[in-house]
């Protein structure tokens, strides 16, 4: 399938998503019972390693920053469980824990971390996610990341509906103040078992679902990173290294290769990033595009960021189209407990 006609579908995606139309099928009739076939087939082998719940990961990173009367930034994250780390064993190999690791460290004030993601959601549980993350009584969140998708394409949730539920999601964050980051929906067609059709079926599937998110998230204010084969051709490569001991959920070592695509727009959305990167470099193919395009292109490259531009154009809103350099992660130290007062 061309950019462009992934485009057109991402659109149609999104737009009845916006306007309240019907599931829009990304498969043939004729092919699902060859399909399920193949889902049954993978699920023996899919999760049969060790699996456990995730780590608990919430509390102060970086107290070492902290300044007196100086409150420290508030990160959220929302989604399923690549947001909430399933797959490894400690606290400080999550995503939420690296990101609050590595915020803490550029902006050089503690980060207080808040996990309200959970392993199963799909995209109708964030609206749930987004009143725990809201009722906190000091307020909304600095910055607020969302990891979904994998869970709707397995279990076929109509793509207008998943995008829908997304919206809704950034735009009450948004509302309240919160900017807000989205890993779209991973590759599917990466999970070692899964074998042809449904593989590519898989990757198909998920690459037009993370282009719609990327429409809808944008359109909204926030901005988005494609996680696609999470974030580097490694993970087809090396899927011992970076899959989990259940072959679904990534290992350590792939959630920091996560991280280290996300921080990056994690902190532009904050004004952290030095200002002479937020402008598009010709050299690394970034540039202003059609908002449609611009999905369809992040959600064929993993770590590309989508992020709202001009406002209109002659083919609707478009989006500056951005491939920030990875920066290393390092492993955090284990977080503080937040105080009684939130702090």
């Amino acid at each position: 399938m061309t950019s462009m006609s992934r485009a057109r579908v991402a659109r149609r995606i999104a737009a009845g998503a916006a306007y309240g139309g019907g599931g829009i099928g990304l498969a043939g009739v004729a092919a699902v019972g060859l399909l399920l076939a193949e889902l049954r087939l993978a699920r023996r082998h899919v999760g049969n390693g060790t699996s456990h719940r995730a780590p608990s990961a919430d509390g102060l990173y970086g107290r070492g920053y902290g300044a007196p009367g100086e409150p420290p930034l508030r990160l959220a994250m929302l989604g399923d469980s690549t947001a909430a780390g399933q797959g490894v064993h400690r606290a400080g190999q999550t995503p939420g824990a690296l990101l609050a690791s590595g915020l803490a460290a550029v902006a050089e004030r503690p980060v207080l971390l808040r996990n309200a993601a959970a392993t199963g959601a799909r995209s109708d549980d964030l609206d749930r996610q987004v009143a725990l993350v809201l009722a906190d009584p000091v307020g909304a969140p600095d910055v607020c990341v969302i990891m979904i998708g994998a869970n709707d394409v397995t279990h076929r949730m109509p793509p207008t509906l998943s995008v829908r539920h997304l919206t809704a999601a950034v735009r009450r964050l948004r509302t309240a103040g919160a900017e807000v980051v989205v890993g779209t929906c991973p590759d599917l067609g990466t999970i070692e078992p899964v074998q042809q059709p449904l593989r590519w079926l898989a990757r198909r599937t998920s690459r037009q679902l993370a282009a719609a998110q990327t429409i809808g998230t944008v359109e909204q204010g926030g901005r988005t990173v494609s996680l696609g084969d999470l974030l580097g051709p490694e993970f087809e490569a090396n899927p011992r290294e970076l899959f989990g001991p259940d072959n679904y959920h990534p290992s350590a070592e792939g959630y920091a290769t996560a991280a280290m695509a996300v921080l990056p727009t994690m902190c532009a959305v904050l004004g952290l990033w030095p200002a002479d990167e937020e402008r598009p470099d010709a050299s690394r193919r970034e540039g202003f595009l059609p908002v449609a395009r611009a999905a369809a292109e992040a959600a064929s490259e993993a770590g590309t960021e989508v992020a709202a531009a001009l406002p209109t154009g002659p083919r609707g809103p478009w989006a500056l189209l951005k491939r920030r350099r990875r920066r290393r992660v390092p492993e955090p130290q284990p977080a503080a407990p937040p105080s009684p007062s939130g702090v």
